[in-house]
């Protein structure tokens, strides 16, 4: 039993030149569109963002991008929101949908000016205490190891108090507090990085700085007792031993029992001055302040209605 082959689509045209001519035409044809077909989605997305459409379902598209993750496509969609639609109240809500998502997409730059923009056009919108903190968290999640340059972390604080100015009963000033005690604790740790350096290169007056500015503006961070321990070490270099029993005495009065002052103790008698305040036996109830722990992790949520 013979097999046939199965039929082309052109077995009924004649191999003649006019009808190859022909099918090579209908090939070229078929082709082009299989290749449209396979780059159609580009071009279907960019029409779908750019054509007039209802201002509610370019919004919504956004909204689904951002559900979806895809923060670049998110802002385009805002965007458009935006330029369709300049005056409405969907644009003032797409600014900060815009920030959130340049915020997410880890475009601090943009986000920050997309929250700048917004209090610019909205200054007395309910909303506009998101965009204060939206570039305040841009700025605090910029900041890097103690060991490195503090342009962030000094923009974080002054736009995380920024927050608390002008909206202290906020649920955003709330946890703004947390993070400026935070950065306190960091720049406090920048001070004292560079006072040790200080210390170990034997310049003890420009490590003297350093700790003494830990002490009068970052008192509460937990490097303050090490801040005046250090402070009595180097003043003991220069030979200016009341200053060293001054420092002494404020660090056996705040933190009796911290490591820091039982070494300061003994640091004191090996000179032969013996501070008034007895070491309180360690782990008996002294103060020990916890370094606050460093969290980050895009834990902010999308605006609400602006």
């Amino acid at each position: 039993m013979s097999t046939s082959r199965p039929r082309s689509v052109f077995s009924h045209i004649r191999r003649t030149p006019k009808a190859l001519a022909l099918k090579s035409v209908v090939l070229a044809g078929v082709c082009a569109v299989a290749l449209a077909g396979c780059a159609g989605h580009p071009k279907k997305k960019a029409e779908i963002v750019t054509q007039q459409r209802p201002v509610e379902l370019i919004y919504a598209t956004g909204a689904s991008r951002l559900d979806d993750r895809n923060w670049v496509d998110a802002v385009q969609y805002f965007h458009e929101v935006e330029r369709q639609y300049p005056y409405s109240e969907w644009a003032r809500r797409a600014i900060l949908m815009t920030a959130y998502a340049h915020y997410q997409g880890n475009d601090y730059d943009d986000a920050r000016d997309d929250a700048d923009r917004f209090v610019s056009l909205y200054p007395g919108n309910p909303s506009a205490v998101y965009a204060y903190y939206i570039k305040a968290i841009c700025y605090f999640e910029q900041i890097i190891d103690v060991g490195r340059d503090q342009a962030a972390t000094e923009q974080a604080l002054a736009a995380l108090r920024e927050v608390v100015r002008r909206y202290p009963t906020s649920q955003y000033a709330t946890d703004a507090k947390l993070k400026i005690d935070m950065v306190n604790d960091q720049l406090a740790g920048k001070e004292m990085a560079v006072g040790r350096f200080y210390l170990r290169e034997n310049q003890p007056l420009a490590a003297i700085g350093r700790f003494r500015t830990v002490i009068d503006k970052y008192q509460t961070t937990s490097d303050a007792p090490e801040a005046l321990y250090r402070l009595v070490e180097a003043y003991l270099t220069i030979g200016l031993n009341e200053e060293a029993k001054r420092n002494a005495a404020v660090l056996g009065f705040n933190y009796p029992g911290d490591r820091w002052y039982s070494d300061a103790y003994d640091l004191m008698k090996g000179k032969g001055l013996r501070p008034q305040i007895i070491p309180v036996k360690k782990h008996s109830g002294g103060i020990q302040l916890p370094r606050l722990p460093w969290v980050r992790g895009k834990a902010l949520k999308p605006p609400t209605a602006a």
